[in-house]
């Protein structure tokens, strides 16, 4: 059974609404966990059949930050990865490739490969300098700020 398009896109936004309802709880029950997971691998779902790639791009996204509050490597690698394909095959930048490069170091700090996670945060620092608008750079450096490396301040 398909769905029309208006169903699919509210689908995808109200599944990664609830994604974000868990991500900022800041203890989960297990079932929780996997709600939240469940939520971002279907909201990406709805994006592939109706979104634009920035949607797709911003599902991986999610899902690689669900997967790293997780403690679980090498699928946020993957699914921060498949959001940096999208960011270049379709010249999307600002605030979406400062966020992949920003999911990328988030998931190497998960497998404690500090020169990976290193990297990445340069990068992610880079592009965040190129966010054109202020409300978004500043949340973005906040949410940078997250992630701490051995040496770099609250490391």
């Amino acid at each position: 059974m398909a769905l029309d398009p208006e169903t699919q896109r509210q689908l995808a936004i109200d599944l990664f609404n609830l994604t974000w309802t868990y991500l900022d709880k800041p203890q989960r029950t297990i079932e929780e966990n996997d709600t939240m997971l469940h939520a971002a691998h279907a909201s990406r779902h709805h994006w592939a059949q109706i979104g634009a790639p920035v949607n797709l791009a911003r599902g991986d996204w999610q899902i690689s930050r669900v997967y790293a509050v997780l403690g679980r490597f090498e699928p946020a690698a993957y699914h921060a990865t498949r959001c940096l394909e999208v960011c270049l095959q379709h010249q999307i930048a600002d605030f979406d490739l400062a966020y992949a490069y920003e999911a990328l170091s988030r998931a190497y700090s998960v497998a404690q490969q500090w020169d990976t996670a290193s990297k990445y945060l340069e990068l992610a620092t880079s592009a965040g300098h190129s966010i054109a608008e202020p409300e978004d750079k500043d949340w973005f450096f906040k949410d940078l700020g997250t992630i701490t490396l051995p040496g770099s301040a609250g490391g």
